[in-house]
């Protein structure tokens, strides 16, 4: 697939030394946890608790890959990765059982966008000072391949499920701010509902996971999209969530919907517990 023409200027510093270093600031992440737990879907919180928590090592990462020959290569083929994404017509063309087809699916049924994405990103980030460097573009690709991990890994968009991928991207862009969340609404879960679902089991695993998938941010979506999507999870070593399947059987057993965990935990009902099994 041949990337959707976006511009590129070629002549940006790779790092502008302008930008804030970021300090780690425990307490504010804390809070905005606080703000989030109330109500999942407020992504602005979540962008404040990764400011908070920053990962100190991605300016190194990010410098070293566009220092690269792949790296320069990747950024001229995939400049804005939201165009690609959102383009389900193209995507639909491919082959079925491709990932194309399985990212639609999901965007499709979520009622999702990439560019839904990157608008939440720009209300948060509508005051604050902006950089012309290609660092913005590396910085951008962890934003813009989130949904792409959930069609990965088979992890849903409910509480459990995003723990799931916030620990996987942690082993790939290891900020605290990942690990922070996915563990503290791994414990608010366990709080929530008393039972025997692995919780902490199912984030760890999601840990595991990213650390033996190659750096998604770092390779070539187009390539993949066309193909099998079971083919893209083998060369990405990305095997079944077990802890995360089991989890939701046991809250499910138990008459508990395993996407209201962040929420007010009602039970199914019996026609609506027979869809979800």
């Amino acid at each position: 697939m041949n990337a959707i023409p976006f511009p590129i200027e070629a002549d940006l510093p790779i790092y502008d030394a302008r930008r804030p270093v970021l300090r780690t600031r425990p307490r504010k992440a804390l809070h905005h946890f606080r703000e989030l737990l109330k109500d999942k879907e407020r992504t602005e919180e979540v962008f404040r608790i990764f400011e908070a928590l920053p990962w100190q090592g991605m300016r190194a990462a990010g410098v070293n890959f566009l220092s690269s020959e792949r790296g320069q290569a990747l950024r001229a083929r995939e400049p804005f990765l939201p165009a690609v994404l959102d383009d389900h017509a193209a995507l639909r063309r491919m082959p079925a059982g491709s990932l194309a087809h399985a990212y639609c699916d999901f965007m499709e049924k979520e009622g999702l966008s990439a560019q839904g994405l990157v608008d939440e990103f720009e209300r948060f980030a509508h005051d604050k000072p902006r950089f012309r460097d290609q660092f913005e573009w590396y910085l951008n690709r962890g934003r813009d391949t989130h949904d792409l991990l959930h069609v990965l890994t088979g992890y849903g968009r409910d509480g459990l499920g995003e723990a799931c991928v916030l620990a996987f991207t942690y082993s790939q862009q290891p900020s605290p701010a990942h690990l922070f969340i996915g563990y503290m609404a791994g414990l608010n879960m366990k709080k929530t509902v008393k039972s025997a679902a692995p919780v902490f089991r199912a984030i760890r695993e999601g840990q595991k996971l990213g650390k033996a998938c190659p750096r998604l941010i770092e390779t070539s979506i187009t390539e993949l999209l066309p193909l099998p999507i079971d083919e893209v999870r083998r060369r990405l070593n990305i095997t079944p969530a077990r802890h995360y399947q089991r989890a939701h059987q046991v809250w499910r057993s138990l008459g508990v919907d395993p996407y209201d965990m962040l929420g007010k935990n009602t039970p199914y009902q019996a026609q609506g517990l027979a869809q979800a099994a």
